[in-house]
């Protein structure tokens, strides 16, 4: 069995070096321009945040370093996602028919700009709405004066703009699957109820434990498992003797 399998993880590993290799290259990039990303990365918060406390701090010696360094591999990741996608379907490529392996190229565009459009909907729409409610709480509500560590909020931010570009793929895989026939409409609208449960649930892992986050997560979620039922529609519908 392993003799079976070993071609594969060959492969696997080629793939994966490959997509790590192009993520290191642009880490050293990226921290060369470290203090200019962290800068487009703070906007949100700096605009919320009282005049009284306008100075993001830093806690612990190292964190500057390591904020930094996070920073760098949180955009080498998003600049290397097409690589990864690409190096993804050349692992998959070898089980597909050949007017499947032509889905390549759409797969790569699709996925890579839906990862994009969710993390730029979480930076311009919900960053600002989850921070201006969480600071206001804290300073008008409770009188309290925040004092944000930029560890913290660069885990905060990047957290959240991976939770949303994760999000938005579900339509580029429900095409991708019912263009390969494993799946149709009649599956998706048949498991709604567990749909709606599992994207609360994945919610509530990847945003902060306040009910407003949640919710301008899963409900663009509900929104796109509700548009990928009619994307299923269009490509592979499900028979009428089926429904």
């Amino acid at each position: 069995m392993f003799e079976e399998l070993r071609p594969h993880l060959i492969e696997l590993r080629k793939r994966l070096l490959i997509s790590v290799l192009c993520v290191g290259v642009m880490f050293f990039i990226c921290f060369a321009f470290n203090a200019k990303i962290l800068a487009i990365l703070t906007l949100p918060l700096e605009a919320v945040l009282p005049e009284i406390a306008k100075q993001i701090n830093f806690i612990e010696v190292q964190e500057p370093l390591f904020t930094a360094m996070k920073v760098s591999f949180f955009t080498a990741f998003l600049i290397a996602l097409p690589v990864i996608f690409w190096q993804f379907w050349r692992f998959v490529a070898p089980g597909l028919y050949d007017n499947e392996k032509r889905l390549a190229l759409p797969f790569v565009l699709f996925a890579s700009t839906m990862f994009l459009l969710g993390s730029l909907f979480c930076y311009f729409v919900v960053v600002p709405f989850t921070f201006k409610f969480l600071i206001d709480f804290g300073a008008n509500v409770q009188n309290f004066k925040p004092v944000i560590s930029i560890g913290s909020y660069v885990g905060f931010f990047t957290k959240l703009m991976i939770a949303f570009g994760l999000a938005f793929e579900m339509p580029v895989i429900t095409y991708f699957f019912a263009k390969l026939g494993l799946m149709d409409d009649d599956f998706l609208k048949r498991n709604f109820r567990i749909a709606v449960l599992a994207i609360f649930i994945f919610a509530a892992l990847m945003t902060p434990p306040d009910v407003f986050s949640q919710f301008m997560l899963a409900l663009p979620l509900c929104a796109l498992y509700g548009l990928s039922i009619l994307i299923a529609k269009r490509i592979n519908p499900a028979p009428k003797d089926e429904i």
